[in-house]
């Protein structure tokens, strides 16, 4: 029985996912840390979770207490607008960061819900707070990331400012596959995670606009459309689409 309990402690943890020894860990977490430090890091980091299909991460409202990382799958973050109907506020992918909007008012504000079956990392925001100022580099990382989220809402307001439809459309596409690829995915093909409804929702299009806007790059050569499956046939072209707007 003794032999037993020792065989599943070691199973449970062969089975822990650490920093050291994950494949993401250059996305989302910095290079350069030393054994000491990773171990450190290792020590914080909680078991991973795994998360089904539609299951929420976190919801807005919820006391925030930690970041998420991405580790395989996809999400979604929204919050509901005045009238109760979803305004979704970003797409999250595998070695991103979830939860950074709760740091200010120690709440999140929004809910975080899985387009896929997923599994994140949890990072205990006190603790991780503590050991970046033991870690210097790990402090200005999440600086790095938090500073990231701004470019991106800024990026986000340039898009439902002052772009048309296709150009809002070539812009989320173009970024989409840019963050793909630097996981090893290809530029010109991709599997959309998210439903028509819920692009439109992030692009402040309406979901008949964005069906229409989908058709006409593709009758146009540009885009290669089957339900969620799309190829750029023309990268340049989509390109172009957002740099004049620029």
């Amino acid at each position: 029985k003794h032999a037993m309990s020792d065989q599943h402690q070691h199973t449970l943890h062969a089975l822990k996912v650490s920093c050291s020894n994950c494949s993401l860990r250059e996305l989302c977490l910095p290079i350069g840390l030393n054994r000491d430090e990773m171990t450190q890091l290792d020590a914080v980091i909680r078991q991973s979770r795994r998360l089904k299909r539609c299951e929420y991460l976190f919801r807005s409202g919820e006391a925030f207490k930690s970041l998420f990382a991405v580790r395989t799958g996809f999400f979604k973050t929204s919050v509901a607008s005045q009238d109760g109907r979803e305004q979704v506020t970003g797409f999250l992918m595998s070695g991103e960061l979830m939860g950074l909007d709760g740091i200010s008012s120690n709440v999140h504000g929004c809910d975080a819900i899985a387009l896929e079956d997923s599994e994140v990392c949890e990072l205990p925001f006190n603790r991780m707070e503590s050991l970046g100022r033991d870690i210097p580099s790990l402090q200005h990382h999440f600086f790095r990331l938090m500073s990231r989220e701004i470019v991106r809402d800024h990026g986000v307001m340039l898009l439902l400012g002052s772009m048309r439809a296709e150009e809002r459309l070539a812009a989320f596409l173009l970024n989409l596959t840019q963050r793909l690829h630097s996981r090893g995915f290809s530029q010109r093909a991709l599997i959309l995670r998210m439903s028509r409804e819920e692009i439109g929702s992030y692009l402040g299009l309406k979901l008949e606009t964005v069906s229409r806007t989908f058709s006409r790059l593709q009758s146009e050569g540009i885009l290669e459309v089957k339900q969620r499956e799309i190829k750029i046939l023309d990268p340049d072209a989509l390109k172009r689409l957002v740099n004049n707007n620029c």
